[in-house]
């Protein structure tokens, strides 16, 4: 490696690790300003809360990774060119590219390094950290009040399109997997209700891939006129053509950015043949994950004409620029978000319009510099 590129990669790699633990602490602090009490409350332990902190660390490097990139190259690039070296290297005849080149290339090393977190460490971080407060909540609910079913969700509504199957749960226990209250209707082509199973338990049964019913009644409806045809109760009733998973009947009314990346694809690769509004921003939060990809590049295309062209000022401008950069480009992630959310555009297209419009500022900066 030419002596230029290793002073320049050892120079942004000592201040990038810099930025990344002072942006990372304050992410951890508010972790545990958020939920700290929570976990106390809910009976966690000394070593059980660490535990729960260490996994949800993942998810904030996540995106305290961009801004630190962005901070480290402004730097690092602003303090070349306020030294002089920029043009003493342009002097010695290499260009911009020529002199930047090993940060392209770490680029494209933190362009795969953005991909293991958002498909691989963050997925990981995120369920586990779940599983552990639902784990904690399950332990404090039984102290409370032993016997009592743990881990309940109330309303659970999903229409499942692909079948004409219509699903609601007045409770449903993760703790015990157990479904209370449950309605299914059967719908025909015209969405029209034809039979009804009224139950007031189900589960589903993963070794038969089947739903079983107990203590319910089976009606059948005349679609054209509504009106009820027989009725028959049941003390057990096993229907091994309703597949519905629960698990994914939970993940429909999340956040989601409360989902990982996997949970995200879940939905988005079931839902793909439907029209279902209900699923857009799913699919936006999908799609941004995968755009998130290329951010480093973007980053760095961006920092370059900031950094090396102008007056040399302090690095303060370029902390306040970054900062003023990020703003814009929140802003236009909730713009983008809000659009794709609402149906105006593709959800491909809301995802990748953030970094499309950061694209062009950079292709924008790149054309003023001489």
């Amino acid at each position: 490696m030419p002596v230029v590129d290793r002073y320049l990669l050892r120079e942004w790699l000592k201040i990038l690790g810099l930025i990344v633990c002072a942006t990372s602490g304050p992410m951890l602090i508010w972790a545990i300003y958020d939920n700290f009490r929570d976990l106390i409350d809910k009976g966690a332990g000394m070593g059980e809360i660490m535990l729960y902190y260490a996994t949800v660390m993942p998810r904030y490097l996540s995106t305290a990774l961009p801004i630190s990139l962005l901070l480290s190259l402004l730097f690092v690039l602003g303090k070349l060119h306020r030294n002089n070296e920029i043009t003493a290297l342009r002097a010695a005849g290499l260009n911009i590219f020529a002199t930047t080149r090993i940060l392209w290339i770490a680029s494209l090393f933190f362009c795969g390094l953005s991909f293991v977190l958002n498909a691989r460490v963050v997925p990981w971080s995120v369920e586990t950290s779940r599983r552990m407060l639902e784990s904690f909540q399950y332990r404090a609910e039984e102290r409370k009040a032993p016997g009592t079913m743990l881990g309940l969700v109330t309303g659970v509504a999903f229409d499942n399109q692909r079948t004409n199957r219509m699903w609601y749960i007045d409770r449903y226990s993760r703790f015990a997997e157990r479904a209370y209250g449950v309605t299914v209707s059967e719908l025909d082509r015209q969405r029209r209700e034809r039979t009804r199973i009224a139950a007031r338990e189900a589960h589903y049964d993963t070794a038969r891939h089947a739903w079983v019913f107990n203590d319910g009644r089976e009606t059948w409806i005349d679609p054209e006129s509504g009106e009820q045809q027989r009725s028959a109760a049941f003390t057990e009733k096993v229907v091994p053509y309703f597949s519905e998973d629960p698990s994914l009947m939970l993940l429909i009314d999340r956040n989601p950015v409360d989902l990982s990346f996997f949970e995200l694809r879940r939905i988005v690769d079931y839902f793909a043949a439907e029209d279902d509004p209900k699923v857009t921003r799913y699919a936006v939060r999908y799609y941004g994950l995968l755009a998130d990809t290329l951010g480093p590049l973007i980053i760095l295309a961006i920092a370059i004409p900031f950094s090396v062209t102008g007056v040399r000022v302090s690095p303060a401008v370029g902390v306040s620029k970054s900062i003023g950069l990020f703003f814009l480009f929140y802003l236009l992630t909730n713009f983008s978000t809000l659009l794709g959310g609402g149906g105006w555009i593709e959800p491909v297209w809301a995802a990748c319009l953030p970094d499309l419009a950061m694209i062009g500022v950079a292709a924008f900066l790149f054309g003023r510099m001489r």
